[in-house]
């Protein structure tokens, strides 16, 4: 059986990937990847947490809810980011000075 602490550092490696991801990149898309790349190991952590309790099963249970909300949060953000780049002609948030003409 696969200890504890190496889903914990799975999920942490990947939280900070995201992270950088999130803070390092110029383009709305990659931060978005790296948005989903947080929510992962948030999600591999509520997993991780239910399989060594052995009566909680409500953290794959919240788990199945954060995946549904997180791919409507892509959906979303992605029709955001195609209206953006047919009004402005970029994915770059730096770029994007305006919100009215």
């Amino acid at each position: 059986m696969i200890p504890l602490s190496d889903f914990m550092l799975v999920s942490a490696a990947l939280f900070c990937i995201g992270l950088f991801a999130v803070l390092s990149r110029k383009n709305a898309i990659l931060i978005l990847i790296g948005i989903e790349f947080m929510l992962n190991a948030a999600i591999l952590n509520f997993v991780a947490f239910s399989r060594y309790d052995k009566f909680a099963a409500g953290g794959q249970t919240f788990a199945l809810f954060a995946i549904v909300l997180a791919a409507a949060a892509v959906a979303v953000a992605l029709a955001i980011i195609l209206n953006v780049y047919k009004y402005y002609k970029t994915v770059d948030p730096t770029r994007i000075d305006q919100l009215k003409d």
